[in-house]
């Protein structure tokens, strides 16, 4: 291994390294802050290291990794999702009676996977990324052992992940059987060649079915709500965002080098996909007064965006899938910021009850949430918006008109649940403040990542042509 190799490599060690240097100090000494310190001083390391790596010659990784602008943007977007989810998590951690030391481990043995995804250039890294990163999340969706709901949220979590891993082994086998290969590149070479063999199409639609699993794409999103209620408020961002994030980034990244567009049944299955996901994700999320289950359909109907833009395919795919991720992860983290900021040791904020009035008793986390909020719903200045203009653009440039039509419709009728939390927000306080509004007051750490997102999210939708810039350099990378 030369120099340039290991250069490359290197945020993978320092993740690894920072797992290790926890592993040791809470054998010796448990400090919950000083855990928590150590997680964000390696994860900052890591990102200045990846800084380094994009203004200095490097290797391009490995036969299994491709360390290319690509990954590198998305590493980045993971580590800064991470810290976020970090900052918000120690005061709500505070509030536990757990050992709240190994969350962190746990955290960034979960980001290391996820890392591992989206520089995945062959089958084999893209699975041992997979279960390190599913294999993290079963023990932070159940992490406070008290609740029987967070138990119940990770073991049902345990059996959906092993589900779809058997769904990914056998279609990866089948894919090795017909082509001879698991390298992407090769598999796109052979894929474009041969594009008729019906085996190694099963073996892709199987992949598929793992990936739906993964996404929470309808059919496969039964798991969702349960999970996102269940388990912690930071652990669900970190679910929504950075897990989600780095499988889609990968499924980017799979078929693109496959062609998608030169195998209609792959296009029926996505555009079914799509279509389902919109439209079953926001009629579902009309009916609930629980928050946290409300964003989990509101997070399928907005994976079914995606794939919209996703089956334009192109350059301009591309950016526009990338942009959505990154104002969908800013979004995100801000919306479940808000709930876990209001939730306490003995319950999460979760009940639309918890928000009634919340502009009376904190108006300035009520101005918060209804930012993000309307952002979701892609109302102007807000990066919701500009994410949902460039996903029109790349639609309509493909011509995928019906997916378009379904896609404005559905966008419509997620407005209006958006609006339902934000018209309890401004309803009067209904007598004492419930458990969740009644906490006398945010954590620094968890205000000021609140604040740095809420002036994200607006950047992004007011200025956000530096971030589209990086965007292309990564798409030409990688993408």
């Amino acid at each position: 291994m030369n120099v340039g190799v290991l250069v490359s490599l290197g945020p993978l060690i320092v993740i690894a390294t920072t797992v290790v240097v926890l592993m040791l100090v809470i054998a010796i000494h448990r400090s919950h802050h000083l855990t928590a310190v150590l997680t964000l001083a390696g994860l900052a390391i890591t990102f200045l290291l990846l800084f380094r790596m994009t203004t200095s010659a490097s290797g391009d990784g490995t036969a299994l990794l491709a360390v290319d602008e690509y990954a590198r943007f998305f590493t980045g977007l993971i580590l800064a999702a991470t810290a976020a989810v970090t900052l918000l998590s120690i005061g709500y951690l505070d509030r536990l009676t757990d050992q709240r030391e190994e969350y962190y481990m746990l955290l960034l043995l979960a980001a290391l996977g996820s890392i591992v995804l989206v520089s995945a250039a062959h089958f084999v890294s893209f699975f041992l990324g997979l279960e390190l990163l599913s294999i993290s999340l079963y023990a932070l969706v159940a992490y406070p052992r008290g609740r029987g709901p967070s138990i119940e949220a990770g073991i049902k979590y345990l059996v959906l992940a092993a589900t779809s891993a058997a769904f990914l082994l056998f279609g990866m086998a089948l894919v090795y059987a017909e082509l001879g290969t698991l390298s992407f590149a090769g598999l796109g070479a052979t894929a474009t060649s041969t594009p008729d063999r019906v085996v190694a199409l099963t073996g892709i639609g199987l992949i598929i079915v793992g990936f739906g699993f993964k996404l929470a794409l309808v059919p496969f999103h039964l798991w969702t709500p349960d999970v996102y209620q269940g388990a912690p408020a930071p652990v669900t961002a970190f679910v929504a965002t950075v897990s989600k994030g780095a499988m889609f980034a990968l499924l980017l990244r799979y078929l693109t080098v496959v062609d998608l567009r030169s195998h209609h049944a792959l296009v029926i299955v996505f555009a079914t996909l799509a279509i389902a996901s919109m439209v079953a994700g926001n009629l579902l999320a009309l009916l609930q007064n629980n928050v946290k289950r409300l964003l989990a359909y509101s997070s399928i109907a907005h994976l079914g965006y995606l794939l919209v833009a996703f089956l334009a395919s192109g350059a301009l795919a591309v950016t526009a899938v990338t942009f959505y991720l990154v104002a969908y992860f800013v979004t995100t983290l801000g919306a479940f910021g808000v709930v876990t900021v209001l939730s306490t040791g003995e319950r999460e904020a979760e009940s639309l009850e918890d928000y009634r009035g919340l502009l009376v008793r904190r108006p300035w986390l009520a101005a918060l949430f209804t930012a993000m909020l309307l952002s979701l719903a892609g109302i102007p200045l807000t990066a919701g918006f500009v994410g949902k203009f460039y996903l029109t653009v790349a639609a309509g440039g493909a011509a995928l008109w019906p997916l378009l039509v379904v896609m404005m419709v559905t966008s419509g009728i997620g407005l209006f649940y958006y609006l339902r939390i934000i018209v309890t927000m401004c309803m009067e306080p209904a007598g004492e403040p419930t458990a969740g509004v009644g906490i006398p007051r945010v954590p620094l750490l968890a205000g000021l990542t609140l604040a740095a997102l809420s002036v994200a999210l607006v950047w992004l939708g007011v200025y956000p042509a530096p971030i589209i810039r990086l965007i292309r350099v990564a798409a030409t990378g990688g993408g």
